[in-house]
C-alpha cells in the first residue's frame, strides 16, 4: 500500500511536538518542588533522554519493517504498546525522581498535554481517502478528538481559576483509557494478521506501517502512562482530602 505523502510529516511532527510540550511541562514543574537546581537539571535531562530514545528506537524499529503485518503471520504491534508501558510503570513505583516529579507535575498540566491525541483526526482523514477500514478510523479518530477536545477544555478552565473537579478528571481518565482500549482493540482485530476479524475488504495496513505505528507505540503507551498519572495524583489528592 502506498503511504501519503503528507503522512510521514504529519505524524512524526506530532510527535516531536509532544515529545518538546512533555519537556517544557516537566522543565517548569520542578521549580514547585524543594530539589536543588542540579535535580532539576537531572530531572529534564533524563525525561528529555527517555522520550528522545523511546522515539528514535520506535521509528527505527518501524523503518526496519518489525511491526509489518501479514495476513497469516503473528502480529507484533502489542509489544511496542505494552513494553513501554511495563517499563514506564516500573519507573513510575520504583524510581523516587519520578515520584518527585508526580508530585512537582500540576495536574491540570498532566491533563492538557494530551490535546496532543487531536491527532488522531489523521484516522478520519485516511478513512476519508478509503486507506483505513471505518471499523477501526471512526471510533479511534473521533474519540482521540473528543478526549484531546475535553483535556484542552479541563486544562483552560484550569488555567482560568476553576477548580479541578475530582469527578470529572476521573471520567475523563476513564473516557481516555477506554478510547484507547477500544482503538488499541479494533486496530487489533482489523490488521492483516493470522488473527483478524474484520476489514478484509479493507484491511488496517497501514497501522502496522512507518510512520503511522509511531502512534500505537510511542503516542499510545505515552497517553495510558500519562493516565496512570493523572490518577495516581488524583488518588493521592483525596486521601490528603481526607486526612
Amino acid at each position: 500500500m502506498s503511504i501519503p505523502t503528507y503522512l510521514p510529516f504529519t505524524v512524526v511532527a506530532g510527535c516531536v511536538a509532544t515529545i518538546v510540550a512533555v519537556v517544557v511541562g516537566v522543565t517548569r514543574a520542578p521549580k514547585r518542588s524543594n530539589g536543588s537546581d542540579s535535580d532539576r537539571r537531572r530531572t529534564v535531562q533524563a525525561t528529555a533522554s527517555v522520550l528522545v530514545g523511546w522515539f528514535v528506537i520506535a521509528a527505527a524499529l518501524a523503518l526496519v519493517g518489525v511491526y509489518s503485518a501479514t495476513t497469516s503471520g503473528i502480529p507484533t504491534i502489542q509489544f511496542g504498546i505494552a513494553i513501554p508501558i511495563l517499563i514506564g510503570c516500573l519507573m513510575i513505583w520504583r524510581w523516587p525522581a519520578v515520584s518527585r516529579l508526580i508530585d512537582a507535575v500540576p495536574r491540570r498540566w498532566v491533563i492538557a498535554i494530551q490535546f496532543y491525541r487531536a491527532e488522531g483526526v489523521i484516522f478520519l482523514v485516511l478513512f476519508a481517502a478509503h486507506l483505513l477500514p471505518g471499523m477501526f478510523a471512526l471510533p479511534a479518530g473521533l474519540g482521540d478528538v473528543a478526549v484531546a477536545l475535553l483535556a484542552a477544555a479541563i486544562g483552560i478552565g484550569a488555567i482560568g481559576g476553576q477548580q479541578l473537579n475530582s469527578q470529572t478528571v476521573l471520567r475523563w481518565n476513564l473516557l481516555g483509557i477506554a478510547d484507547l482500549i477500544v482503538a488499541v482493540s479494533t486496530g487489533f482485530l482489523t490488521a492483516p494478521s493470522a488473527f483478524q476479524m474484520f476489514a478484509f475488504e479493507r484491511p488496517n495496513e497501514l497501522i502496522s506501517m512507518f510512520p503511522l505505528v509511531l502512534i500505537p507505540t510511542f503516542l499510545v503507551p505515552l497517553a495510558i502512562l500519562l493516565h496512570i498519572i493523572s490518577l495516581i495524583q488524583l488518588g493521592a489528592r483525596h486521601r490528603t482530602r481526607r486526612r
